[in-house]
């Protein structure tokens, strides 16, 4: 039972993070309301140019990967740092939306969790 919802909320975090990841590249979800500090932020990386592809890469191969069970393991310690940065990001510029952000990595470390003895012989 644990494995089924955990492949559950693995395919939500995957589907959630490879829209994500196509969104930052196609641009077509329109942009949420944001305060000035928000907008400054968002047009430096904007400005940056490559943060906002190699970021939408990456979530759209770990999401990829998060969806095969095979592959979760690998997929989910791809994404770990986008999740760090999402929950971080959200914690000092916008509390309100650390919700989904907050979720979703816990989704992410329970899929490591789950993996951890995959890890084990790169740690040793």
């Amino acid at each position: 039972m644990k494995n089924k919802i955990l492949t559950i909320l693995s395919v939500l975090f995957a589907l959630v993070m490879i829209n994500s990841g196509l969104n930052k590249l196609l641009q077509y979800m329109p942009m949420p309301e944001m305060s000035e500090k928000m907008l400054q932020i968002t047009q430096a990386f904007v400005a940056i140019q490559w943060i906002f592809p190699l970021v939408a890469i990456v979530e759209i191969i770990g999401g990829i990967l998060v969806a095969i069970p095979k592959t979760r393991a690998l997929g989910s310690v791809v994404i770990l740092p986008v999740m760090v940065g999402i929950v971080l990001h959200h914690a000092v510029w916008d509390v309100a939306g650390i919700g989904i952000g907050a979720v979703l990595f816990a989704i992410n470390l329970w899929a490591i969790a789950d993996n951890w003895k995959k890890y084990q012989a790169m740690l040793s």
